[in-house]
């Protein structure tokens, strides 16, 4: 016998038939059903305990990076992506045109020029 799920197989099974501990009997059954089993697993990693992320102490101690693709092209050089920095410290943030077809050491170009600007700001 097949079923759709645990709640419609219960409510299809009540109006129709009833003795005593059905529902635990119907939720052992979904439980060890084979093709239930293997639909309903669980893939990947369990999710860790979460923790605190810690307050930046200084200046660029702590930065995110992300990046946004599918944009529209604009500016001279036909720029279809971005890429926003944000200092956690001070909470600026700057978005950088680029393309989303940039290599790793496109953006590490992008990014180098970006943290000189800053550094020269704390000076």
């Amino acid at each position: 016998m097949g079923h759709l799920s645990q709640n419609r197989t219960k409510e299809r099974l009540a109006s129709t038939d009833w003795w005593h501990k059905w529902e635990h009997e119907l939720s052992e059954y979904i439980s060890n059903c084979e093709r239930h089993q293997k639909e309903n697993t669980k893939r990947g990693k369990k999710y860790g305990l979460l923790q605190i992320i810690e307050k930046p102490k200084h200046l660029w101690e702590t930065i995110n990076i992300d990046g946004v693709t599918g944009l529209i092209l604009g500016g001279e050089a036909n720029f279809n992506a971005c890429l926003i920095i944000i200092e956690r410290y001070s909470k600026n943030s700057r978005c950088l045109p680029c393309h989303k077809e940039d290599t790793a050491m496109d953006t590490e170009l992008l990014f180098g020029k970006t943290s000189l600007l800053h550094l020269e700001d704390l000076k």
